[in-house]
């Protein structure tokens, strides 16, 4: 599995999607004649290509040469102390979702750019502003500046409703060569090993996907949006006929988040670690199939242990909809709007039990995020308490002490001596970190060696580096 990353001329695209809407089963048909073969697509693409649009990202990097960061060197071989510039650019699609200019694109298509540019699909161009970027989904939201015009839109479809079999067609800019349609047919649904983002839960596809592509269309026969283009599996960096794009449920969830001027998207609060139900495990339960979401941990005086959720439940299904692993679970259980409730069915002791589980954000009391600035090896990460909300994004448990790494500026002492977003840093020089201020305050302190314990994945490591 490949995921696309930044090259010099584009950003290689991905994508899946869906077909679907609120025709049933019986609408659906094969071609029954010749004159049937002969229908075109054409008034669909006509009513949706304007809404979908390019979007050209580009950030400034410095070429660094070690040499000249010492002042002796350059004084002795008259080097100047101002380093080359590079330009990188990136290219992706965009699709509008809002008549006041927002477009919604893949977060990898504009992370890190220093200056965002949206074609639209009659030539003319806008500079775009970043509204909101949400890394566990790979989307981002941007807002055309200056737009002041209604401009074309699609509608989101339920992509809930989709079937493998249905058409849809995918729309982006391919290699740079231009707005492209490519057709093509849902080939499954609910991928959920697909490891591209946090929520998995992908639609696939066999519309021709290329380069350029990450962040376009998959419509339906409706002309509506049934998914974000995203990824595609290749060995050769083109179309193999397996894309894979994000429910548009996914991302009418995210862009929600946009309108409301969110800067970070506000889900549900489940309070539980769920896990996968291995053959073994299956096998232990006495189920017939590995099927489920098991749930391994409950955080007191979450959503979850308020409902009555236990340790070793099973959870089978959310609101009627089956549940096969617990991706599954999550992308449900995301989509869910805030403020009401879910009802979940839950295998305990060879009986069913409906569980009703209130829809609320975690709670972020205690974050207290700082960024290091004290010469040591930590100096340029952003750091937090772990709060509930803190541990939901970014996959901790939220009973873990320490302090957790929320950020790195690329350029920091932080992120080149090894550091990763998610670390948590337990100790430091044998002093024990349990809020911010306990590493604010050991940094300070000058040091020949920094004796530090992280846990990553999981996992303890014992790091040394020198001062």
């Amino acid at each position: 599995m490949f995921r696309f990353t930044l090259t010099v001329a584009a950003v290689i695209g991905c994508a899946a999607a869906v077909a679907g809407g609120s025709a049933g089963a019986q609408d659906r048909r094969v071609p029954a004649s010749p004159a049937d073969v002969k229908l075109s697509y054409a008034p669909i693409v006509q009513r949706v290509t304007p809404a979908v649009v390019n979007v050209y990202a580009a950030k400034t990097i410095q070429n660094r040469n070690p040499l000249l960061d010492d002042p002796i060197f350059r004084r002795f071989f008259g080097v100047p102390g101002q380093q080359p510039e590079q330009m990188q650019r990136s290219l992706g699609s965009g699709v509008m979702v809002d008549a006041s200019g927002l477009v919604v694109t893949n977060n990898h298509v504009i992370e890190g750019a220093d200056q965002v540019k949206v074609s639209l699909a009659d030539k003319r161009e806008f500079e775009a502003e970043i509204v909101l970027k949400d890394s566990r989904t790979d989307l981002a939201v941007l807002r055309l500046k200056d737009g002041r015009e209604k401009f074309p839109t699609l509608d989101f479809a339920n992509s809930d409703e989709l079937l493998v079999g249905d058409v849809v067609l995918a729309i982006g800019n391919p290699f740079g060569v231009g707005q492209t349609v490519t057709h093509g047919i849902v080939s499954a649904l609910a991928r959920t090993q697909v490891g591209i983002t946090d929520y998995q839960f992908f639609i696939q596809t066999d519309a021709p996907i290329n380069p350029g592509n990450s962040g376009g269309a998959l419509v339906d026969m409706n002309g509506r949006l049934v998914g974000v283009n995203t990824a595609i599996f290749s060995r050769s960096g083109g179309s193999q006929g397996i894309g894979f794009a994000i429910p548009a449920n996914m991302v009418r969830v995210v862009v929600a988040s946009a309108r409301s001027g969110g800067k970070a998207v506000k889900r549900p609060w489940l309070g539980a670690r769920l896990q996968a139900v291995t053959p073994e495990i299956a096998e232990t339960l006495g189920l017939r199939l590995p099927n489920g979401a098991l749930v391994a941990n409950v955080a007191p005086n979450s959503p979850a242990a308020r409902a009555g959720l236990k340790l070793s439940d099973l959870i089978v299904a959310i609101d009627g909809q089956t549940v096969d692993d617990p991706n599954a679970f999550d992308y449900r259980f995301a989509t869910r709007p805030l403020g009401g409730s879910t009802q979940v069915d839950v295998q305990r002791g060879g009986k069913t039990v409906k569980l009703t589980i209130p829809l609320e954000t975690a709670p972020d009391t205690g974050r207290d995020e700082i960024v290091i600035k004290s010469r040591s090896p930590f100096q340029g990460a952003k750091v937090a308490n772990i709060s509930p909300a803190v541990a939901e994004e970014l996959r901790l448990d939220a009973n873990t002490d320490g302090v957790v790494v929320t950020d790195l500026a690329e350029d920091s002492t932080a992120a080149s001596v090894g550091f990763q977003k998610g670390d948590i840093i337990v100790a430091v020089n044998n002093q024990k970190i349990v809020k911010t201020g306990d590493l604010e305050r050991a940094t300070r302190e000058t040091a020949r060696l920094w004796r530090i314990v992280v846990v990553r994945g999981g996992q303890q490591i014992n790091v040394t580096l020198g001062g």
